[in-house]
């Protein structure tokens, strides 16, 4: 069900909510959480996708807000979608426009559940810091995401200069599986005999450079980049060593490619993450991701971040 709100105000928002409540059965108490998401009018339905594919794991209300132009008259238009609309979730949509352009708390306040913790998302770009925005501010966890930005990798420095605890970036997500395939056979190999490594994947993408930091922090090794085309994400990592190479590769599709000396080739599931599978890694967990703080403060500053070619390595 979907329910036009035009010219209004939150409160007529609220009330309509539980009006939706009281005449439908949509039940606020098995929420877990209130996301808001901070957006513009051409990611609207892709940020609601996302947010409703994680409310089928994590119940919860969902404050979209639109910023609109704020040169034009003064004015909010609302939306409620509740039932197949909205996943399992409640999603309101708030496009706002002059001096409501520009989202802060008085905004949202009365469409917070009661208690429950909240999470910001800027699934465009986001401000220079998050952390003291005024939704940032009443936030348990604040999500970004450096690979939407127009200059990634600038984006991704940013981020790490002002991270504080609670704050996470979706080009850290999307890595998750590589640093655990990586992580898993680093633990069957010496590590001290290791000697270099390579991460190859689009020079465009900040999540290729987190995973160098990873490494660096993790094996206090040199660590090299290489460009592979735009688009393409992670590649392959290789990690050079004393007793040979071990190669982590995706050459095409969600299957990998692990190479170790002395044994025989592995196929291994290695999906790339869509955007709402992310979205729901984040919202599983609300306390500070202590390793991303690790590698913004101390990988990253000590990552080599000069870009070669594969036939330069």
């Amino acid at each position: 069900m979907i329910v036009d709100l035009p010219n209004t105000t939150t409160g007529a928002v609220a009330k309509e909510l539980v009006n939706l409540r009281d005449r439908g059965g949509v039940v606020a108490l098995t929420r877990v959480l209130t996301l808001i998401v901070v957006t513009k009018p051409e990611s609207v339905e892709k940020a609601v996708n996302a947010a409703n594919f994680a409310s089928r794991e994590h119940p919860c209300r969902v404050v979209v807000i639109v910023e609109g132009s704020p040169d034009v008259d003064t004015r909010l238009d609302g939306q409620i979608r509740v039932g197949g609309d909205a996943g399992a979730s409640e999603v309101v949509i708030l496009h706002t426009y002059g001096e409501l352009a520009v989202a802060d708390e008085s905004l949202v306040a009365g469409l917070l559940l009661p208690d429950d913790p909240i999470v910001v998302w800027w699934p465009d770009e986001a401000p220079a810091n998050v952390n003291l925005t005024p939704l940032g501010k009443i936030a348990q966890r604040r999500i970004t995401d450096s690979g939407s930005e127009a200059n990634p990798r600038d984006a991704l420095f940013r981020i790490g200069q002002c991270h504080t605890a609670g704050d996470t970036d979706l080009s850290w997500t999307r890595i998750t599986l590589w640093r655990a395939q990586l992580a898993a056979v680093l633990d069957q190999e010496d590590a001290g005999r290791i000697t270099a490594a390579t991460v190859t994947g689009a020079v465009d993408s900040p999540s290729n450079v987190l995973l160098a930091a990873w490494l660096t922090l993790k094996l206090d090794i040199p660590v090299t980049l290489a460009s592979s085309p735009y688009g393409t994400g992670v590649h392959s990592v290789r990690l050079t060593g004393l007793d040979g190479d071990i190669v982590l590769a995706r050459p095409t599709g969600d299957v990998a490619e692990l190479y170790q000396p002395g044994r025989h080739m592995q196929r291994l599931s290695l999906p790339q993450r869509s955007l709402a599978e992310c979205l729901a890694e984040e919202l599983r967990r609300l306390d500070p991701d202590e390793v991303l703080s690790e590698v913004l403060r101390d990988g990253l500053p000590k990552t080599n971040l000069r870009e070669v070619s594969p036939s330069q390595r």
